[in-house]
């Protein structure tokens, strides 16, 4: 992972309701929600939850698939273990092969990684 691709991800996360919706969908594991049940859970607007959704989707932090009308959104396991492999880049003198085993504990397996981003 780059510094941009950080620097969108933070930008994503530095909002309430998107922090909010991020934290949601982690919850939600491997079964994920449908934008109306994030709204409804958040009492955010449809309008207002799109726009979010797609900032955050646009950052490789949550990723979508399409059930039939529907779209069900999860947390992108992969973009997260990125951003946390970024913030730990630098740890341990430099040396991040000394990290890696505290990289692998905090990152959570309960979600099938996978690189899909919404577009």
């Amino acid at each position: 992972m780059d510094k941009n691709y950080a620097l969108d991800a933070f930008a994503a996360l530095s909002q309430s309701t998107r922090l909010d919706v991020f934290r949601l969908l982690i919850q939600a594991g491997d079964t994920g929600m449908s934008a109306g049940e994030i709204g409804e859970a958040l009492n955010v607007r449809q309008n207002t939850m799109s726009a979010n959704l797609s900032i955050l989707a646009r950052s490789g932090l949550i990723r979508s698939a399409r059930e039939g009308r529907s779209i069900r959104y999860f947390a992108a396991m992969e973009g997260i273990r990125g951003l946390l492999a970024f913030l730990m880049e630098d740890c341990c003198g430099g040396r991040p092969e000394l990290c890696q085993p505290f990289l692998n504990e905090i990152a959570c397996t309960c979600v099938t990684p996978t690189p899909e981003r919404l577009t």
